[in-house]
């Protein structure tokens, strides 16, 4: 699956403005992922972004328009929701998703690394 090129250029642009955080990107699940100090926080999948978010956020967060609940492999997942078009349509309302990953990513857990 391709992932929205556009997209991937405005999540660069707005990660590279964050003092002291080291950006990886990684091709995962069909798309792209934005990995900040070792940890996932945002990507891309088609033309939505992926957004890491505090479970304690989640409830509030899919209730606001263009968000929904990530539901790959048909597993809903908390503390992951998909943004589409309408949920950032302007610059502020994307900084608004890009800020509440990076929130998150600094007091998420790292993924243990495989051996």
């Amino acid at each position: 699956m391709a992932y929205d090129e556009k997209l991937a250029i405005r999540i660069r642009e707005s990660l590279s403005q964050i003092p002291d955080i080291y950006v990886e990107e990684k091709l995962m699940m069909g798309g792209l992922t934005f990995m900040c100090n070792g940890k996932m926080c945002v990507g891309i999948i088609a033309d939505e972004i992926m957004c890491r978010i505090d479970p304690m956020l989640h409830e509030v967060s899919i209730e606001k328009p263009g968000c929904r609940t990530m539901n790959f492999t048909k597993r809903p997942m908390k503390g992951y929701v998909m943004v589409n078009d309408t949920g950032m349509s302007t610059q502020e309302k994307f900084e608004y998703w890009i800020n509440l990953c990076l929130e998150f990513n600094s007091k998420a857990k790292s993924s243990k690394k495989k051996k």
